[in-house]
């Protein structure tokens, strides 16, 4: 597996699991084959695993947790990494907390569920606009020093609350969605991640599903996500959909799966860029890691933009009750 600079001296796959759905945020997970997924990409050499307290209120920590018990020679093997700042109000709203309160909090019970002393990397999962950044960070730098976090990461934030939190102390990633249907990055961020050494975590790659070529009739969704999400509704998702033909001809005449595809087209945009596709099943990640040994020239990165050009997408990437916490530029 092709790897990638991580922090100052270290180094990730440059293919890493994302791991949001084996807490059922895209339907029902089968903790078995959760288990099966986990131990495939140990083969694989995807040893950059990516998750969070929230997802599935901690059942996608406790998962892997379980699957490193098994075997404690395992940690050694994957870089970890996983966020806090998600909470839900006491009226049952989903707000945000960026105080040093509830970052030790949910930094203890993540290291609980994961059985672990230390993750190698800890996100700001989203920006609590009450706090300063840099109060944030400054109170993260203590849990570096304590040996309990291993490295600060960002997710969702804007160039210029990187270069702030930056001159705190040293931001190793940066996480944002990042796609041929979502080129936001492209905007600042990229450049900012360059400029501060930080690296570029590209989640859901695969569009949530969209680029494996899979996704047909999205009426019958079991997921809340996709369901509200307003690019796989109403006229929205036909003409999204109907900008798949040409994208599943490319692959096919390439001979590669749309999804080794899509992630081989994230990794050439950027030498200091990560993808995290998110799965649940061994056999959708041994197509993902196939986009590392996928090289992209210029002619066929050419091709691929001519049929998917920026800004073809309809619709917004998220619902309009998500975009709290998300930084815009």
């Amino acid at each position: 597996m092709q790897q990638r600079r991580f922090g100052a001296d270290g180094s990730v796959s440059a293919v890493g699991l994302g791991c949001m759905s084996f807490g059922g945020f895209y339907g029902a997970a089968s903790e078995d084959e959760s288990l099966r997924t986990l131990a495939r990409a140990l083969e694989l050499g995807v040893d950059f695993w990516d998750t969070a307290n929230v997802y599935g209120d901690g059942v996608s920590e406790t998962v892997i947790g379980k699957f490193l018990a098994e075997d404690r020679g395992r940690r050694a093997r994957v870089t970890l990494a996983t966020k806090f700042a998600i909470r839900r109000t006491p009226d049952g709203k989903r707000g945000f907390d960026n105080s040093a309160a509830h970052m030790r909090e949910s930094l203890d019970a993540s290291l609980k569920r994961l059985g672990v002393d230390r993750v190698d990397l800890y996100y700001v999962h989203r920006v609590d606009r009450r706090i300063p950044i840099e109060d944030t960070v400054g109170e993260l730098a203590r849990l570096v020093e304590a040996g309990k976090i291993g490295a600060i990461g960002l997710s969702e934030v804007a160039p210029d609350t990187l270069r702030r939190a930056h001159a705190v102390h040293p931001i190793a990633a940066v996480q944002s969605e990042y796609s041929l249907w979502t080129r936001n990055p492209e905007l600042g961020l990229l450049q900012a991640c360059a400029e501060t050494g930080a690296l570029f975590v590209a989640f859901s790659p695969l569009g949530r599903g969209y680029f494996s070529g899979l996704l047909q009739d999205v009426e019958g969704f079991e997921d809340f996500f996709r369901h509200d999400n307003p690019r796989f509704q109403g006229l929205n998702w036909r003409r999204n959909r109907d900008r798949l033909e040409p994208w599943l001809a490319l692959a096919k005449a390439w001979a590669v799966t749309p999804a080794t595809l899509a992630v081989a087209w994230t990794l050439a945009k950027h030498p200091g860029l990560v993808a995290i596709p998110g799965t649940r099943t061994a056999g959708h990640l041994e197509d993902c890691a196939a986009a590392a040994d996928f090289a992209l020239d210029a002619a066929r990165l050419a091709e691929i933009e001519r049929v998917l050009p920026v800004g073809y997408a309809a619709g917004e990437r998220y619902p309009d009750a998500h975009w709290a916490g998300i930084e815009k530029y």
